[in-house]
């Protein structure tokens, strides 16, 4: 992966930049304060095609073996997201509700609508599974 520099715009949409936003998380420099968080560093890990991330913020007991993102056709190209509520549900437990929006190929532009359900052990966030709106 490319160095990215300050000035880059962070994909989750944060106005600091992502060098100061999803960046050190990617790096493995900042773990996730919550589940929210996490969820907009995932979005990024997913626009940037960030797999090693994404794995490793899955929760071991859903993670799937690889997301194939390299592989996608048509890519996505990847256009916002719209974080809504963060419901913590205990120490250990939260959902997030969030739209990303995106476009196959040249196609219309698409929403996905999830609410997200979020672990936490031994300090780090996890994201599990999410169901579709």
């Amino acid at each position: 992966m490319k160095a990215i520099d300050t000035l880059t715009p962070c994909p989750c949409g944060n106005p600091t930049g992502y060098a100061a936003c999803c960046g050190p998380l990617h790096d493995g420099n900042a773990v996730a304060a919550s589940a929210a968080q996490l969820m907009r560093s995932r979005y990024s890990a997913y626009v940037l095609k960030r797999e090693d991330y994404l794995l490793a913020t899955w929760h071991a007991d859903t993670r799937p073996a690889s997301l194939r993102l390299a592989a996608q056709r048509p890519a996505p190209t990847w256009l916002g997201l719209e974080v809504g509520s963060e419901q913590r549900i205990d120490d250990g437990h939260a959902t997030v509700e969030f739209v990303a929006r995106y476009r196959l190929g040249g196609g219309r532009a698409q929403r996905q609508h999830e609410v997200s359900r979020f672990v936490r052990e031994a300090g780090r966030w996890y994201y599990v599974d999410g169901e579709l709106l």
